[in-house]
């Protein structure tokens, strides 16, 4: 089993801290600091309570005003790089809401060490208007990580972090800085501006819609973020989308000869499949071939779950296709008793299915 994220917090770790901290700050207590993290539940606590418990630990032995202490932890960030220190611009979220210059100048110093993407979601609630201003100049900024945070932290879904529902509810202040880093060199600054508007898809898909009839085909790293932003209307079948991306509707194609590999499993099986896709145009066609299964759940009901198969032309004739699909029990997904179902999509859309019983 993997070692939880958050046992990255250990002895030597806080050790390590303590002495950068105490080269910037001699009256730092060392001894302390460690005393401290120690005594709140330690064990107990879970990942984002680890942060914010060594936040306010250091807001305890850093100097009483906020400017003094942020000028020393903007000394030691150079030192501290990595998901690790998020408690920097954690502090600056729990200490520095009315600092707006001060937090605004830690922000964007840390966010190039770890990352203020979390951090800045409160100023965004607190006042709108005037933090997604500040936002639209991080886009501009030389440093990709700072480009990146306009971008990231204003994500509606971003995940771990507190929901910005105005902006699942209305996205328009995001879009002019997912506008202005539409063709950002970095990849990194590429991939958030893709999952912000795959993040805005899941409410307003015409957006996205728009996006594609707009600026498809312009540059190819707008394309590149465009595919990348597209995947939940893909792999939701949008069709509007489909067609935008070339995926036609599968006239042509038949699925045929679906055999699984047993019609009833355990739980921690691997069900093995098979079909045949038949191209019957004479020419090759783009498809997206992806399956679903039905899944039972206690209560039930039935959830259906897809996954990607694959994705290229294929030519005239039939092509054998096949996969797997395990059902040993996840943290992330527990099976239960019943009859279930596997689907064939093509484009979209379903072509065949078959039904099999699990039991436990």
């Amino acid at each position: 089993m993997a070692t939880p994220l958050k046992e990255m917090y250990n002895l030597a770790f806080f050790e390590d801290l303590s002495l950068k901290i105490q080269q910037a700050y001699p009256a730092f207590n060392n001894e302390r600091f460690v005393d401290l993290i120690y005594s709140k539940d330690w064990d107990q606590l879970e990942l984002k309570q680890r942060i914010r418990h060594i936040t306010e630990t250091l807001g305890k032995l850093l100097p009483d005003k906020y400017e003094e202490a942020i000028l020393i932890l903007e000394e030691v960030a150079p030192s501290c790089s990595g998901f690790p220190y998020l408690f920097f611009p954690d502090f600056v979220e729990r200490f520095g809401q009315d600092n707006w210059e001060i937090s605004m100048r830690a922000l964007e110093i840390f966010t190039k060490y770890s990352s203020s993407e979390f951090a800045v979601r409160p100023f965004i609630m607190k006042d709108t208007d005037k933090m997604m201003k500040q936002m639209y100049q991080w886009s501009l900024h030389e440093n990709e990580h700072v480009r990146r945070l306009a971008s990231e932290g204003c994500r509606p879904k971003l995940p771990w972090a507190q929901p910005l529902k105005e902006f699942q509810k209305d996205p328009s202040a995001i879009l002019p800085i997912l506008e202005q880093l539409k063709e950002d060199p970095s990849r990194y600054v590429q991939k958030s501006v893709a999952n912000n508007l795959n993040d805005i898809s899941k409410d307003h898909p015409g957006i996205i819609i728009e996006w594609l009839q707009q600026k498809k085909a312009k540059h190819s790293i707008t394309d590149w973020i465009l595919r990348h932003a597209s995947r939940t209307l893909l792999k939701k079948g949008n069709k509007d989308v489909l067609r935008l991306f070339g995926y036609q509707q599968p006239t042509s194609i038949t699925v045929r000869s679906l055999e699984l590999s047993r019609d009833t499993l355990t739980t921690g099986d691997t069900l093995h499949f098979s079909f045949n896709l038949e191209n019957h145009s004479p020419d090759s066609q783009l498809l997206r071939v992806e399956y679903a299964i039905d899944y039972q759940k206690a209560n039930g009901k039935v959830i259906r779950k897809k996954f990607h198969l694959s994705d290229k032309h294929y030519a005239n004739g039939s092509h054998l296709l096949k996969s797997k699909q395990s059902f040993a029990n996840l943290s992330t997904r527990k099976h239960y008793s019943g009859q279930h179902k596997l689907i064939i999509y093509v484009n979209g859309e379903e072509l065949e299915q078959k039904q099999f019983m699990l039991s436990r």
